[in-house]
């Protein structure tokens, strides 16, 4: 299980502009760790998550007080993926709407229901993406089951830790679906392209070991408590750096993913032309002068 919740404020007991049922968030100095918190059905992904999730990261993107976010999840399992209760008529190709279905319309065409769902699937698509958009770092820490959309949220974080009992599959390929939230477009740049094939085509399960083995975590760790520790712990240190500076090397490091080395640098230096001079470089400065830690403001 993981860390009791005593001693740290819940999102939807405070007066933020966002209220969830199925996410909660906790802050503790400049990090922030947002809990899947839906135990009882395994964090299964239903409609309140989609449409949650991109409001609560956009609050937290928009927080000059949060530097560095921590993903984890309440219960045995981080996520088990999609709802299929729930999401179950989205895959059979679209919804009729409640309105359609009141003023007597007729049932939809194939091309009318395809549309729908396209608009869908983009939809849960930029649920994700709100992470990966986050310009604050979004560690994930995960224990238990994390499947299908599971993979997908965790692989749209930048750092990655997993408790042993980890268990990650790319399984759509046993449900007779492609994999259409962001795996298959984003773990080819975290594990490679071949190591995703094996994961995506076979949708096997695989272990903590096999996860670190490829690169998909940087770390294991004994079990979900120690896990979300160590999370909370790199998240901290991470948010003890320059903000300013930590999120403009996020955005440098994603600016530079599909440009070339040459490309690159040149980016960077046009980026730091124009971003170097800050207070918090002063400070940094006079802070190794007096030998002492620095105090970074943002600014």
């Amino acid at each position: 299980m993981c860390p009791a919740r005593a001693g740290r404020f819940r999102l939807r007991a405070m007066t933020s502009p966002v209220a969830s049922e199925v996410l909660t968030v906790e802050r503790d100095g400049h990090v922030a760790t947002v809990w899947l918190d839906r135990p009882r059905a395994r964090n299964a992904m239903g409609r309140a998550f989609w449409h949650d999730l991109p409001l609560v990261m956009a609050e937290l993107a928009g927080d000059d007080s949060c530097r560095a976010v921590v993903v984890a999840a309440r219960g045995p399992h981080f996520s088990v993926g999609l709802d299929l209760k729930e999401m179950g008529a989205v895959l059979a190709g679209g919804e009729q709407p409640e309105t359609d279905q009141a003023n007597g319309a007729g049932r939809l065409s194939p091309g009318a229901r395809a549309f729908r769902l396209r608009r869908e699937i983009l939809r849960l698509q930029a649920s994700v993406t709100a992470v990966a958009e986050c310009p604050k770092p979004v560690i994930a820490a995960v224990h238990g089951y994390c499947i299908g959309g599971g993979v997908d949220l965790v692989s749209a974080c930048d750092i990655r830790l997993a408790a042993q009992d980890a268990v990650f599959s790319v399984r759509e390929t046993k449900m007779a679906i492609v994999a259409d939230v962001g795996s298959l477009q984003r773990l080819p740049h975290i594990i490679g392209k071949s190591h995703v094939a094996e994961l995506a085509y076979t949708g096997r399960d695989i272990g903590a070991a096999r996860a670190l083995d490829i690169g998909l975590v940087n770390h294991v760790h004994p079990d979900a408590a120690s896990t979300v520790a160590a999370a909370q712990a790199l998240a901290a240190e991470i948010a003890a750096n320059s903000p300013l500076v930590v999120q403009g090397t996020k955005a440098v490091l994603s600016a530079c993913e599909d440009r070339s080395v040459a490309d690159g640098l040149e980016y960077v230096a046009t980026y730091n032309a124009g971003m170097l001079q800050t207070d918090d470089l002063v400070e940094a400065t006079t802070a190794f002068l007096e030998k002492r830690p620095p105090r970074f403001q943002g600014r």
